[in-house]
């Protein structure tokens, strides 16, 4: 199967223009694409996590890679799917956001000579003229095509600012960029973003009369419609340091039944006739189908050694088997002990497993709360410091817990 019938074969492609130019220019290697991110945090998600993806496989197959940092577009910030302004950012936050996202960048694509190149465009458009732009760029959008946009139709609702109105001229003219400097005739991106980039392909032909094409992929979303990649407590990040590979690990590990092959099929690099196998998979084979998902995923994003260590931790847990030493732990002092004991509630409270006292009375008091596997239903259940000197695991509901350590 060639590289194009792959990618629809694994749901990937949403919508793509002048299919069959596309399709022979990957297929043979010989497309330079690009895929632009805006640094709005200090790393990337679980929302960026399939684009690298594919940028990964279109290089494996010889197309050559752009990633396109947006250091100058994210100080407007992009409207698509938004129902209010994004918060603006200084332009130190901006570059500090831009390095983290190149560190990252380089666990996925391979970057230098002839390679993928990694670019911003705050290269060229904080030194832009605005008077310029109007009449060079502006002159070739429609104000009535832009507001039928998907992108804009959302904010319309609520208010849309003119400084978000500007996004898809500035996107349209990165694409405009990349065409002239590095012979890029191919964007990529979410399927939020189909206007924009057809934006930047009709700015290419009325400029230069070339011929670029554009492509979006899916978004990652679950079987009710909605955006995968958050929790209740924010967003999946690839940074170990704000999403643990453990906590990385559970949330794949935990996607719904309906979800799990779709998710194989379009983050993974395992082969298709192995994922064609396990749809018919049923019942506690959808555990082990969850279970090759979160490893595959840990192992791209963390590693190998990280995704053997949440492997064997989340056994510790939930299968009575393999290690405790990698499961996420959390440390006490003397000073949340009271009359030399710790309570369950305090003790919730101290680990971060529940926000307030009053949070974790309700959550004993409800039946889902243990130690070591014994259920807890006492809410003056108080514990003395020996009982940390051996191994002390305390769980909320099916998904939160930790190794309670004493320093």
């Amino acid at each position: 199967m060639e590289l194009y019938d792959e990618l629809v074969a694994r749901g990937l492609i949403a919508q793509v223009t002048n299919e069959d130019e596309v399709r022979d220019k990957i297929n043979k290697g010989e497309a330079t694409f690009y895929i632009g991110f805006d640094p709005t945090a200090d790393s990337l998600h679980v929302g960026h996590f399939m684009a690298l993806c594919l940028m990964k496989r279109l290089q494996m197959a010889g197309n050559k890679p752009i990633a396109l940092i947006g250091g100058g577009t994210a100080m407007i910030g992009d409207p698509s799917g938004r129902t209010d302004m994004r918060s603006m950012m200084t332009q130190d936050t901006i570059n500090h956001n831009v390095e983290c996202f190149k560190k990252q960048m380089s666990r996925f694509i391979e970057f230098g000579d002839d390679k993928a190149m990694l670019v911003n465009n705050a290269d060229w458009i904080l030194d832009l003229n605005y008077l310029e732009v109007l009449r060079d760029v502006g002159a070739h959008f429609s104000v009535n095509r832009m507001l039928a946009a998907e992108c804009y139709k959302q904010r319309l609702e609520r208010g849309l600012s003119f400084l978000e109105f500007n996004y898809m001229i500035l996107q349209s003219y990165d694409f405009l960029k990349l065409f002239d400097n590095y012979d890029c005739t191919l964007q990529f991106g979410g399927d939020d973003q189909w206007s924009n980039m057809i934006g930047g392909m009709e700015l290419i032909r009325r400029k230069r009369g070339g011929q670029a094409n554009a492509m979006t992929i899916n978004l990652l979303l679950n079987s009710e419609g909605k955006k995968m990649g958050k929790t209740v407590s924010g967003a999946v990040w690839l940074d170990p340091e704000k999403t643990s590979p453990y906590d990385f690990y559970q949330y794949w590990r935990n996607v719904d039944d309906a979800d799990v092959i779709k998710c194989i099929k379009m983050l993974t690099f395992l082969p298709l006739d192995e994922i064609n196998k396990m749809e018919a998979w049923e019942g506690s084979q959808l555990n082990e189908a969850k279970d090759i998902l979160a490893y595959e995923l840990t192992k791209l994003v963390h590693g190998e050694e990280e995704a053997d260590k949440s492997r064997e931790a989340s056994k510790a847990l939930f299968a009575g088997g393999g290690s405790s030493a990698n499961m996420p732990s959390e440390t006490i002092t003397e000073a949340d002990f009271k009359d030399g004991k710790i309570d369950i509630l305090g003790l919730l409270v101290a680990t971060g497993l529940a926000p307030s006292r009053a949070e974790a009375r309700r959550n004993v008091q409800q039946g889902g709360v243990s130690v070591n596997g014994d259920k807890v239903t006492d809410t003056f259940t108080a514990y003395e410091p020996s009982a940390f000197d051996e191994e002390f695991i305390l769980k909320k509901g099916k998904k939160k817990f930790c190794k309670v350590e004493l320093s």
